[in-house]
């Protein structure tokens, strides 16, 4: 489902694509740079995958479907989040795409988020990923 408003992030993290797949799969890893969440998923394709924190002051549990797992090269699920405001269907979910190639040392990250119903949904979800991935490098380069 491949709307015009495609979120995307990327950052290159100095360490090996083994290590960056751990930190995407280890919730005890993923809560030190997905702004506190809880994750919780066996990262099987099929399998469900949910996230559980505070936003903003806010309560939230997201969830959704782990699509494919090729480890140490790409996790894709499906991503809803009742913060949104949009109903539980089909259409109101993402699809989040998280690829890892790794040149010279390093593990370029690229992330992209689909279906966002507008421009400025884009823009919000861009910063946010942005964010995630620049604490996943911090993390990760400490």
């Amino acid at each position: 489902m491949d709307t015009p408003h495609v979120a995307r992030a990327s950052a290159s993290i100095r360490a090996p694509a083994a290590r960056v797949w751990e930190a995407l799969v280890t919730p005890e890893i993923v809560k030190r740079y997905m702004f506190g969440a809880t994750v919780v998923s066996s990262f099987e394709e099929g399998g469900s995958i949910t996230w559980k924190g505070e936003w903003q002051g806010k309560a939230y549990e997201d969830k959704g479907t782990i699509l494919r797992v090729e480890p140490q090269t790409l996790l894709r699920y499906t991503h809803y989040s009742p913060l949104s405001g949009l109903p539980d269907a089909p259409e109101s979910y993402h699809t989040v795409t998280v690829a890892l190639s790794q040149r010279a040392g390093q593990t370029h990250v690229t992330l992209t988020q689909d279906n966002n119903p507008t421009e400025q949904a884009r823009e919000h979800s861009e910063r946010n990923w942005k964010a995630m991935l620049d604490g996943l490098k911090k993390v990760l380069e400490a």
